[in-house]
């Protein structure tokens, strides 16, 4: 039954895109040349059925903003241009310029992201990198914590940062200054032996290798609070909640301009992200 409801729903995406590929508009200039491509994009954003971290997704919207940051532009899934800037991609990077998202294009994606975060680096050679001394961490005030979480602790210059980041935030979008709840962190900093031991006493931590070597450790990851599906947690890695916190102006915000103040983001969670610059030895105490 749920997937001839699934069948239904994308047949009237698909349509409903179609009217909209025929309107006039900047992301519709070249639809006589892209407009099938942008059809079948509009249908697998919702209906894909793949499993691009293990377990069955359907669809790819949780996944478009940054996708759309990469082909630098905002025009949606289901249109021409982004179609033309997907296959400007493909072929800069030795795919087949389709223009239609498929999972190897998104593996291509992912690698980029994932490159981009100097832990992932470290990671892959082997490495796990020290948690940093005492003195180079600065404490969290209380409007800065989520209810949800009790976290503390973060590098005093990414804390320097997360706080030129949501001052920004807050001057250019409305929903985030009017929500002081938008953006506070759930969690930063974790002592590495205390972050194995509530792993292990949980069960939750995805592995060993989790709860061995956490990118919390370092002091520079946040989880930000971007929004919360109904009947869901802060941090709920099911793809209905992970797309509605994708969808809001928050994490749009985030993907557009969190690299202005040195973050990046993990592409599975859209709560986690990264400071990426050295340590900055102008905060030591």
């Amino acid at each position: 039954m749920w997937r001839s409801c699934l069948a239904f729903l994308t047949l009237w995406l698909v349509l409903a895109f179609a009217g909209v590929a025929r309107a006039a508009g900047p992301c519709h200039t070249n639809a006589d040349v892209w407009g099938e491509e942008a059809l079948a994009n509009a249908a697998s954003a919702y209906g894909l059925e793949w499993a691009p971290f293990g377990a069955t997704e359907f669809g790819w919207m949780a996944y478009a903003p940054l996708i759309q940051q990469e082909l630098h532009t905002q025009c949606g899934p289901g249109t021409p241009v982004f179609a033309s800037q997907l296959a400007g991609f493909q072929q800069t990077h030795g795919l087949a310029p389709t223009g239609l998202f498929d999972a190897g294009t998104f593996q291509v994606l992912r690698g980029l992201w994932q490159e981009r975060r100097p832990f992932v680096m470290a990671r892959i050679r082997g490495e796990c990198p020290d948690p940093p001394p005492i003195n180079q961490l600065g404490y969290l005030v209380a409007s800065e914590e989520h209810a949800d979480r009790l976290t503390r602790l973060l590098r005093r210059d990414v804390l320097d940062a997360y706080r030129r980041m949501v001052a920004a935030a807050r001057a250019e979008v409305p929903e985030i200054a009017a929500d002081p709840e938008l953006l506070q962190i759930f969690s930063g900093f974790r002592d590495p032996e205390a972050d194995a031991a509530r792993c292990a006493q949980q069960g939750n931590c995805d592995g060993l290798r989790r709860a061995v070597c956490s990118p919390h450790r370092t002091g520079t990851a946040v989880d930000l609070y971007v929004g919360q599906a109904p009947g869901r947690g802060v941090d709920s890695t099911a793809a209905a909640s992970r797309e509605y916190m994708a969808r809001g102006a928050t994490y749009r915000w985030l993907v557009a301009n969190a690299g202005r103040f040195g973050f990046v983001p993990y592409v599975y969670e859209p709560w986690h992200w990264e400071y990426v610059r050295p340590w900055d030895p102008s905060f030591a105490p």
